[in-house]
């Protein structure tokens, strides 16, 4: 999924909806993202960062 894809996905949601992702462990909040660049041909990525306050 791309940054684009993603904020496209995100406007058709309620915007007092709160942000989880599902992980192996059950699901966290989104506490941050970060990007991380690629400069060796690679496409740059979004890193999402969970809550480690839950």
């Amino acid at each position: 999924m791309t940054v684009e894809q993603l904020i496209e996905a995100l406007q058709k949601m309620p915007n007092r909806a709160v942000v989880l992702f599902e992980s192996d462990v059950g699901y966290s909040l989104v506490a941050g993202v970060n990007l991380e660049t690629n400069d060796n041909g690679l496409p740059d990525e979004v890193i999402l960062y969970p809550d480690m306050n839950e």
